[in-house]
């Protein structure tokens, strides 16, 4: 097991039971740590009954399918990194125009973290690759059947879109 420091005053932590769960905390100063979840963020944007999916060029599940999404900076607003990303990873401008789910994940190899999707449109901007993606592009229901997903939180928010389209 990796040795873990206090970020005070350098200590090694040890293990104590606290709140019921077994935590990390400095001997000599008494500073805990707390372990949090990573935020990520990202859209779903839909055109003509399609979904736009990005394809992973990078572990993990590289090749695998999801919405363009990633995660946040530590001082950015949500809606703000959904936006970025987007056009990181599609070359699409987007405009965001409300809260679509709030998902965590445990399934990510990097840590658990909560998924923060929005509903877009697009505003701008040319669909085009990136150094994380393989491929982008637009999806009908029956063709995302085909595609390998990524993650759990994506898996189940493509789900719901479809979900929803096949009521229609």
């Amino acid at each position: 097991m990796m040795k873990v420091h206090c970020l005070l005053c350098g200590e090694e932590l040890r293990e104590i039971i606290l709140e019921k769960r077994v935590r990390q905390a400095c001997p000599r100063c008494g500073w805990i740590y707390y372990p949090q979840l990573k935020v990520s963020a990202g859209v779903l944007l839909e055109e003509n009954n399609a979904l736009l999916l990005v394809q992973r060029r990078i572990e993990p599940w590289k090749g695998f399918w999801y919405l363009p999404a990633g995660y946040l900076e530590v001082d950015e607003d949500p809606m703000c990194g959904a936006v970025r990303e987007t056009c990181e990873e599609t070359g699409l401008e987007v405009t965001i125009t409300g809260l679509r789910a709030v998902s965590m994940y445990q399934d990510d190899p990097r840590g658990n973290g909560i998924l923060i999707v929005y509903n877009a449109v697009r505003s701008g901007g040319e669909l085009c690759g990136s150094d994380e993606s393989m491929s982008v592009g637009f999806y009908q229901r029956e063709e995302i059947y085909q595609l390998p997903l990524a993650g759990s939180s994506h898996t189940r928010i493509i789900q719901d879109w479809i979900n929803e389209k096949e009521k229609n």
